[in-house]
């Protein structure tokens, strides 16, 4: 049954995630509100929000669930010749809202965008608070990809990335999960299986085996900063 969210209570806790919808698969709630709080209770408890604009609020906790340990990433021999060739530079935390309209663009295909304004405030929200962090690629002065996600304990939730040019997104992930590899994370949530992700090392697994890891992760404290700033 589908659990309706108080808008008036942010630190409302949510309900079991194994009692999530079959189908759609991970459905868990509805309602509620995009405040800090509810967002980080929200990626603590395995949970994040999934809607079109102009639609109630909608959360969910998929199973199994997409998820890439960073030791586990795979890089191509494409995609390590366009890393060689040093075509891109790398910076972190330095465009988040630029990022995140980035990602917010239209697809190719796809009409119209699942981020909604709402939904870009509340994370660049997050990000003041030091809880979201973007990483971006640029071509000279040129924003050209991304990503961005949320850090709690050693894990990252990673929400959405766009590429301006080839491979753009890929060295930019590549690049996160190295540096959260080095900074001792232990898992990056990719929510939902892609081809793309899986082509990259990530992995699905049941939501029981995440929620436990999760678990984990969330309260240990890495071994280092990787968000700190570095300029293009």
């Amino acid at each position: 049954m589908l659990y309706l969210l108080d808008a008036s209570d942010p630190e409302e806790p949510f309900p079991d995630p194994e009692n999530a919808e079959h189908e759609p698969d991970g459905l868990l709630a509805v309602g509620g509100d995009l405040s800090p709080v509810r967002l980080l209770n929200a990626y603590a408890q395995g949970v994040f929000p999934w809607y079109n604009p102009g639609d109630p609020i909608l959360w969910w906790s998929p199973d199994p669930r997409m998820v890439l340990f960073p030791e586990r990433l795979k890089v191509s021999r494409s995609l390590r010749k366009t890393l060689r060739q040093n075509r891109y530079s790398v910076s972190i935390d330095q465009a988040f809202d630029e990022v995140v309209k980035g990602c917010s663009a239209p697809r190719e295909a796809q009409q119209g965008t699942w981020l909604s304004q709402d939904m870009i405030k509340a994370y660049n929200e997050l990000h003041q608070m030091g809880h979201a962090h973007s990483v971006e690629t640029w071509s000279g002065d040129e924003l050209v990809g991304g990503l961005y996600g949320v850090a709690l304990g050693s894990a990252f939730f990673g929400e959405s990335m766009f590429s301006r040019s080839s491979d753009a997104s890929k060295v930019a992930f590549v690049h996160l999960v190295q540096s959260l590899g080095e900074a001792g994370y232990d898992l990056i949530d990719c929510q939902v299986y892609t081809r793309h992700l899986e082509s990259l090392g990530a992995e699905m697994i049941p939501r029981f085996d995440f929620l436990q890891r999760l678990s984990s992760a969330i309260e240990k404290r890495p071994l280092a900063n990787p968000w700190t700033e570095q300029a293009p």
